[in-house]
């Protein structure tokens, strides 16, 4: 059976597109979420890591069937249902999921109304059963390690390359010929110190740091751990009579984050009780209580600035000085003073009622609950760098404050959801027809409090808290906001034999979200299948026919309404408040000030997502061999777009209005083969794939300037110039200006710079007027939307020993990342680049001096400390293949025997051994990770990725 909206269908009735995951995939994983379980298990559910890259508290952001909505402030996140209630799925226990059901086409999720416009994901946790009560114990250990460190120069490498960039831009050199030969010398162990005091420094002396000291460290290295432990502890019961069963369980995750220094940790709590009693004879009672906790800290520097800096820290930068502090500029001081602390706490509750009083007609009413309280604390403290005799000298933090500052900032938030479904249905069989008609009702509140402050000056590090400090800037702030939805719904189904199916859908929803002549609207869905197989004519396809046992075409359309915006009260004028933050004073403050609000337009209304579905499934060979295909298309219009333009008489925002249209279509496939060899040998082969593209159909640009969407784009366009090749010598370079002038990107042309080809014929090489109509000599040159997404799952298994491994990754995808000081290396300035071991890669001549030798086929241009933009536009040299297969998990275990378990009481023991992140194929360059290379502060800053090793067992008596 499959869970589908408010009931449960047999697999071989559905007409929608509809996805389905048991407990069996999620089992020992050595993950801290559900979401990353989850990834490239189930087909047409595109996950994506987000900026905070592989941290502890991080989770996976994800989509159905590709982007949904372009429109100003709207969100296409699928909707997310734990036992029927909205929730993030990511507080739950792994270990306490039954099953996920994945509705994607609008006629599966059409049911559950405006939330569902992009899909729907049904998670159902364990019951209670019928017997004994069973009682389960699972535990394992983990070590994890950073993935795809980039590797950095040594630091007589740095030196040379740094100083070769300096020279072709004609500085002096960055380092000097005293502190390459103490480089060699410190790395060869003849000397002990790699810095010296400086008398003249800073006005009153310091130890000499980055161009003048030569200490050769690997900060990544340094920063990252080589491995950190984590544990996790689960135990369940369950158990019942005929009329009253239960489920119990209890989970703890303890984990460490790969941080040196200040470490991250993470906690995660849970306990979950389920009791379902048979009250009456036509009357069942179900109770659900479920808790989660989640414990988070960090340093309050470990975030984006962290990791932009973390790369210019250079290698000849100390450690600590010649007294065992750490040397200024090296981030520790700045990690260690300070701390980021977040507590996570959820509840939910559920009540049933469930009313039987005649055959086939059962009535549902259901009352949930969920609380969830955030707290966070964050402090820094003041940082300091040493003197020569070991006097602390207060220092400014990077981006924060000036020297000798502290600050500590609390902010609380408590989010109440109040939901009530209330839905009958009845079901009558004749013969081979089967009629279920569903009619119910549901609402949805939503409140939520928010309050912050914030003070300077903190008088002790031993008593942290918004009293003990000097009182000084004080920033205080709250807010209270709810929102609200309510819908009547029905559905009506067919079925005939299980040969002739259809599906009906109805949704009338309202949502505070929009004015009251646009609040309510009416949705509608439908479906079809056929199971030719089921035919009488079918055995006449002789051994074909008698192999095949089900054939099943689907169609489905429906259309959807979206009012998911970051908008609350998108109909309201706010103006916007600011407490003493004048640029004026009076009477000695800075006075409030006020900001006029921008128009709201009166006919702001629902985006509408219309989608059809056509399929078919095939189960063969005694339902050895299982295909499924999909190919959809889904059409998201009336999103809100930008602003129409109006006179700057106007003095205020034009309001936002309904006016954008995209479309996206694609494909799904999904195939398993699951069989036998001999009596002691079985597997199981299961792989998915899955496509979408998605293109802006309509959109407010009327100059089809390529600085915003238009009209044909595809979404994921990277436009950029066509490379000829790097100059290699200053003749070719001067010969190819006389026909290609590339004055607009940059001067000074020479060997080992780039050459632009000259697409328009104008002999001028220029973006032209960045339109669609004149794009100068750009083109599409390649595409960031992850393509063929593909997942594909094999098990083994022999007598009580069991193998398994998942491969997950992409197909095709392009990435640019031209405008990285990652990428670039030293081609920025001297205090905005990096050097990592594949920028050596670039330009040197034949007959050159360095110290590397020629390169004249390099990958990279020559190096120059100018900002380096006339080589780093966007153009087809920087066009990274970012296409990946990943082994994204290996498991090896054993079941000890069955029959000797029984006599000591156990029902079944298994220990494991299980790996995450095992090992990648791409093409990529090892600077990046092809799932993680975002990051708030530019491409690549971010937390890594970890490889997980586990080991484990489960018990059961």
């Amino acid at each position: 059976m499959v869970v589908v909206g408010f009931a449960t269908q047999k697999k071989e009735n559905l007409t929608g597109a509809v996805a389905s995951v048991d407990a069996k995939a999620l089992e020992n994983r050595p993950v801290n979420n559900v979401t990353q379980a989850l990834q490239g298990n189930v087909s047409g559910v595109n996950f994506s890591v987000g900026n905070g890259g592989g941290q502890l508290d991080s989770n996976l952001s994800f989509n159905i069937r590709g982007t949904g909505t372009i429109g100003s402030g709207s969100s296409a996140n699928p909707l997310v249902l734990i036992d029927g209630m909205e929730g993030d799925m990511n507080t739950l226990n792994p270990n306490d999921i039954e099953s996920i059901s994945v509705l994607k086409d609008a006629a599966s999720a059409s049911i559950y109304g405006s939330r569902a416009a992009f899909g729907v994901i049904l998670v159902t946790t364990k019951s209670g059963k019928d017997g004994r009560m069973v009682i389960n114990y699972s535990t394992n250990y983990r070590l994890a390690s950073p993935v795809g460190l980039p590797e950095m120069l040594d630091s007589e490498d740095f030196a040379n390359y740094f100083n070769e960039a300096q020279k072709n831009n004609g500085g002096a050199p960055v380092f000097e010929d005293r502190i390459i030969q103490n480089i060699k010398a410190y790395k060869a162990g003849k000397l002990k110190d790699a810095t010296d005091w400086n008398p003249t420094k800073d006005g009153n002396g310091a130890w000499n740091d980055y161009k003048q000291s030569w200490a050769n460290v690997d900060w990544f290295k340094e920063f990252y751990r080589a491995s950190t432990p984590s544990q996790e502890h689960n135990f369940t019961a369950r158990g019942g009579t005929e009329k009253i069963q239960y489920y119990v369980s209890l989970g703890w995750l303890d984990a460490e984050g790969l941080s040196r220094y200040n470490t991250d940790k993470m906690s995660r709590y849970s306990a979950q009780g389920k009791i379902s009693a048979q009250i009456l004879p036509y009357l069942k009672l179900n109770y659900n209580s479920r808790f989660s906790r989640r414990d988070f800290s960090r340093s309050s520097y470990l975030g984006g600035l962290f990791f932009h800096n973390i790369a210019r820290r250079w290698p000849t930068l100390p450690l600590k000085d010649p007294n065992g502090h750490y040397m200024n500029g090296n981030e520790i001081a700045q990690l260690n003073e300070g701390r980021d602390k977040t507590q996570r706490d959820e509840l939910t509750q559920q009540l049933a009622l469930v009313f039987n009083p005649i055959k086939g007609w059962v009535t549902n009413v259901e009352l949930n609950y969920r609380t969830s309280t955030i707290f966070n604390n964050w402090y820094y403290l003041p940082i300091y760098k040493y003197g020569l005799h070991g006097e602390p000298i207060p220092i400014s933090r990077d981006g924060e404050a000036p020297a000798g500052h502290s600050k500590i900032s609390e902010w609380a938030a408590r989010y109440n959801f109040f939901n009530t479904n209330i839905y009958s249905s009845y079901t009558k069989e004749i013969k081979k027809h089967t009629v279920t008609a569903l009619a119910g009702f549901q609402s949805e509140l939503f409140k939520s409090r928010q309050f912050s402050a914030s003070r300077d000056e903190i008088y002790s590090k031993n008593s942290l808290s918004l009293n003990t400090t000097g009182g000084k800037n004080d920033d205080v702030s709250g807010d209270y906001q709810h929102w609200a939805t309510a819908g009547f719904f029905g559905r009506l189904n067919y079925n005939y034999d299980s040969k002739y199916l259809l599906e009906v859908n109805v949704r009338y929803d309202g949502t505070s979200r929009f004015l009251r002549d646009q609040r309510w609207n009416l949705f509608t869905s439908a479906s079809v299948g056929w199971n030719i197989a089921k035919e009488g004519f079918w055995k006449h396809f002789g051994k074909f026919g008698e192999a095949v046992s089900e054939f099943k075409f689907r169609g489905s359309y429906g259309e959807l309404g979206n009012q998911n915006t970051d908008s609350w009260y998108p109909f309201y004028q706010t103006m916007n408040i600011g407490a003493n933050n004048g640029s004026w004073l009076l009477n000695g403050d800075k006075t409030n000030t006020a900001k006029m609000p921008g128009l709201v337009a009166s006919t702001l209304t629902w985006e509408k997502v219309a989608s059809w579905n056509v399929g078919f499934d095939l189960t063969a060979l005694k339902n050895r061999l299982k295909f499924t295909f999909e190919l959809f298309s889904r059409k998201t219009y009336n999103m809100v777009g930008p602003a129409p333009q109006l006179p700057p008489v106007l003095g205020t925002a034009p309001a936002r209005i309904n006016n954008t249209d995209m479309v996206s279509n694609g494909f799904e496939i999904v195939t398993s083969w699951k069989d036998k060899i001999g009596e002691n040998f079985s597997y199981n082969i299961k792989a998915n794939l899955t496509d979408s593209r998605q293109k802006v159909t309509k959109y407010p640009n009327k100059n089809n300037s390529l600085g915003t969407y238009y009209e044909g784009q595809y979404l994921g366009e990277i436009w950029g110039y066509q490379t000829r090749g790097i100059a290699k010598s200053d003749a070719e370079m001067t010969e190819w200006l006389k026909t290609h002038d590339q004055s607009a990107l940059g001067n000074n042309w020479a060997a080992g710079d780039i050459m632009y080809e000259d697409l328009n014929g104008d002999g001028k090489i220029n973006s032209g007027a960045n339109t669609l109509d004149d794009p100068g000599d750009r083109k599409v040159i390649g595409n960031t939307t992850p393509r063929y997404n593909f997942g594909l799952l094999v098990d083994l298994k022999y007598k009580n020993v069991y193998f398994s491994m998942f491969w997950q990754g992409t197909g095709k995808r392009d990435l640019i990342f031209n405008d990285s000081p990652y990428f670039r290396g030293a081609n920025q300035n001297v205090w905005q680049s990096a050097g990592f071991k594949e920028h050596l890669d670039y330009f040197r001549p034949e007959g050159t001096d360095s110290p590397f030798g020629p390169n004249v086929d390099a990958y990279y241009p020559r190096p120059t400390m100018d900002g380096g933009g006339k080589n780093f536009v966007g153009q087809t040299r920087w066009v990274q293949n970012a296409a990946y297969v990943r082994l994204k998990n290996i498991q090896l275990g054993y079941d000890f025997p069955a029959d000797i378990m029984k006599t000591i009481g156990i029902d079944n023991l298994r220990i494991y051994i299980s790996a995450d992140n095992v090992f990648t194929f791409t093409k990529l360059s090892k600077i990046f990770d092809p799932e993680a290379n975002g990051g708030s502060w530019g491409q690549g800053k971010l937390y890594p990725l970890s490889r997980v090793i586990s080991t484990g067992l489960s018990l059961t008596f």
